[in-house]
């Protein structure tokens, strides 16, 4: 691995703090706008969120929990349905403003999104039937994304939340782009976490074949900075892009990719302009007239107990 590599892309469990299987917050060299944690939870656990000075998206990657949420004027208690894998429809997601207190149990793996923040938003909770899910793409460029935290579905101060499948054989994260510079109307400079989930292909893939499921990730430099990962990534594993230019992901023969992405930045305003890269940009004008992968959707049908 490069240097710019080991300092930017981490594998599962070598961010682990406090219970949880992996941080990122400002205390890592240089980085300053996002966060995010990771934690598996059985039955009895108790993870805490005690930092007022941040907005935060609470995401059920896997499972079901209780949240119970401290601001003025008292104490809620939510309930999050989730879902029985990052592979399985949109979730329901909550939502907290700056200076909150929070504590998560349940059974499950979830994700908290943040984003550093003293100004307030009132809390919500989204349930999966309201988030936008946008099939983006076509051919072997699909993929399907959920945009629960987005400035078009949240009203949030800094944060931007998203996640997207990627289905076997298929692209995302592409042509590669970016968005460390601020040119009001065309681009905006935010900080971006890839957070990585990988599994057997929804409808061929073998569930004997999870422990090896995988897909592919690069990220390169821009003139805002020098950044080199190209990187074999799997569930757990976190690639940090404070500048330059990234993607795609690539989602392996027999394995679908997910990857949430976590975005903030200095900006005054919150919004996600992105630049593609100039080498590669007319490669969106080839989407057009192709099919979209008729694999997507991915949902969760309940009254058939399938998946699809």
């Amino acid at each position: 691995m490069s240097t710019t590599e080991d300092r930017w892309f981490h594998r599962q469990g070598e961010l682990a703090r406090d219970g949880w299987e992996s941080v990122v917050d400002a205390s890592l060299p240089g980085w300053e706008h996002t966060g995010i944690r990771i934690a598996d939870l059985t039955d009895g656990d108790t993870m805490d969120l005690a930092d007022r000075g941040v907005e935060r998206i609470i995401v059920p990657l896997a499972g079901t929990f209780r949240i119970v949420h401290h601001h003025h004027p008292g104490e809620w208690h939510t309930r999050l349905h989730g879902r029985s894998s990052v592979f399985d429809g949109p979730t329901d997601v909550l939502y907290l403003g700056a200076g909150t207190t929070a504590a998560i149990t349940g059974e499950g793996r979830v994700a908290v999104a943040e984003a550093r923040t003293t100004e307030h938003r009132p809390w919500k909770y989204i349930p999966p039937q309201e988030t936008p899910v946008e099939l983006r793409g076509a051919g072997r460029s699909s993929r399907q994304v959920h945009n629960f935290g987005t400035p078009q579905a949240l009203d949030a101060v800094r944060l931007i939340v998203c996640e997207v499948i990627t289905p076997a054989e298929n692209w995302s994260s592409y042509p590669p782009h970016k968005h460390d510079e601020n040119k009001p109307g065309d681009e905006s400079r935010l900080e971006e976490i890839y957070y990585f989930e990988s599994a057997p292909a929804r409808l061929e893939g073998n569930p004997d074949a999870a422990d090896g499921a995988f897909g592919m990730f690069s990220a390169y430099s821009s003139p805002a900075g020098n950044i080199d990962i190209n990187a074999r990534v799997g569930t757990g594993d976190i690639a940090l892009v404070p500048f330059g230019y990234h993607g795609p992901a690539v989602a392996a023969p027999g394995y679908d990719l997910y990857y949430l992405n976590v975005m903030a930045g200095p900006d005054p305003e919150r919004a996600w302009l992105i630049s593609d890269d100039p080498a590669h940009a007319w490669v969106r004008q080839t989407w057009d007239g192709q099919e979209f992968d008729s694999r997507l959707p991915y949902t969760h049908d309940d009254k058939k107990g399938i998946r699809r």
